[in-house]
């Protein structure tokens, strides 16, 4: 899996380990609730981006170690797949022992000269993101530099929930999806409580929300340089379109 010099791929990872989840029980607190990287949609991209080539660097706010949501390395999640869980937990490990997946890059770390060596940057989801990837001001620059070259930029699920980050908002009028508004209000039915909504608050940036294709199972959506999908069953989708369009530039 050794990839080529000029080509390379930046993926965004989340420090956290939690989100929080507002007005909770009778007192409405806020309250933590684990999560982390949804495994499949990290570990589906990137197998693909490793077999094309590319070397890739994975990056986060203060360079932690990135945490596995609970319910993605369920059996449930893969349909009861043992072999298939597996598959993505040992790539998962072999990030770990040969691509620094346990020490990411702090996004202050990476400079503006050398966000100019990268093919494209992808952004999975969980509900991570939503606690440290929406206003983050190094990776709102990190973005803008991929917006302002139209490099390949795909997010999913809850990775979309970044591109606040950009300060102006950069990606006003773009038809993006992400995990829906009606996705997440049944998770507040079974976590009991609010969660950001990552659909409703891009639209509310001027984002033209398609979240109307994301009935069909692992449908995407392709607007200038973004690729965006729904939920996991997006994941491999994302990546194939992700390596067409930086194979393209």
């Amino acid at each position: 899996m050794a990839g080529q010099p000029n080509k390379k791929v930046l993926i965004i990872m989340s420090d956290a380990a939690s989100f929080p989840l507002y007005n909770t029980g009778s007192d409405g607190k806020t309250v933590s609730q684990d999560s982390g990287y949804f495994l499949m949609e990290l570990a589906k991209p990137l197998q693909k981006i490793l077999e094309a080539g590319y070397q890739v660097t994975f990056a986060s706010p203060e360079g932690k170690e990135p945490t596995p949501d609970p319910l993605s390395v369920s059996l449930a999640a893969f349909a009861g797949n043992y072999y298939e869980r597996q598959r993505e937990l040992d790539l998962i490990e072999q990030m770990k022992k040969e691509n620094g997946f346990s020490h990411p890059k702090k996004f202050s770390e990476i400079s503006d000269e050398e966000l100019k060596s990268y093919s494209g940057i992808f952004i999975p989801g969980g509900h991570a993101p939503l606690t440290d990837l929406g206003d983050n001001s190094d990776l709102g620059r990190i973005l803008s530099h991929f917006h302002s070259k139209q490099k390949p930029t795909a997010a999913l699920c809850h990775g979309p929930w970044a591109f606040l980050s950009t300060k102006p908002f950069a990606y006003k009028g773009y038809k993006m999806t992400a995990w829906s508004d009606a996705e997440e209000k049944f998770m507040e039915t079974m976590l009991r409580g609010e969660i950001d909504k990552v659909a409703g608050t891009l639209q509310e940036h001027g984002v033209d929300m398609q979240e109307g294709v994301a009935k069909s199972m692992g449908s995407i959506t392709v607007d200038r340089e973004l690729i965006t999908g729904d939920n996991p069953m997006s994941a491999s989708a994302i990546g194939n379109k992700f390596l067409e369009m930086m194979a393209a530039k």
